[in-house]
């Protein structure tokens, strides 16, 4: 029997729990694992017989306290080589007005920005609180971080776009190569 903890904000223990407890009974079902959830502290212990079970059920909570929706986290168990990253904004932001005017570079206007990183990267982005949240392939994920990295930095969305329409023209160029 494997365990481990994991400790939530407050907020993400509603849609990790989900309508009359149907997400984490979901959860428990896809992974066979067993989530007890103390709301009052956040903490959720996850148990399981299958170790790498219990560490892929624990990816998948990470992502909701990160602000993924449970269907878009579910993602993590259905590709075994996809992987969570998270990226802390909070190291480059001094004030929350500063925090505020970057998640805003991030997500873009009505969210279009971070929709077009998701559609020329193909991750999934999550940005929350003072993080921004990757699920996608290393590549992927590698691709995404430098896109945010710029981004923070203050480049145009422009120069970040063509960026990622570069390495997205590199990588088909690269499976074409691999497989003729």
């Amino acid at each position: 029997m494997t365990t481990t903890d994991i400790k939530i904000t407050a907020s993400r223990v509603a849609v990790l729990i989900g309508k009359g407890g149907a997400t984490k009974r979901q959860i428990e079902e896809l992974t066979d694992t067993n989530l007890t959830v103390n709301s009052d502290e956040g903490i959720v212990t996850i148990d399981g017989e299958d170790a790498v079970a219990v560490m892929r059920t624990t990816e998948l909570v990470r992502a909701i306290n990160r602000g993924f929706s449970p269907e878009r986290a579910y993602t993590l168990l259905e590709e075994e080589d996809l992987l969570l990253d998270i990226i802390d904004l909070s190291g480059v932001c001094s004030t929350p007005k500063q925090m505020e005017r970057l998640r805003g570079r991030i997500i873009g206007k009505n969210g279009r920005a971070r929709e077009q990183i998701e559609d020329m990267t193909g991750a999934l982005v999550s940005v929350h609180g003072k993080t921004v949240a990757i699920i996608g392939t290393f590549d992927q994920v590698k691709i995404v971080s430098e896109a945010v990295e710029m981004l923070v930095e203050g480049l145009p969305h422009a120069t970040v776009f063509s960026f990622l329409d570069r390495k997205r023209k590199e990588q088909k160029a690269d499976m074409f190569e691999y497989y003729y």
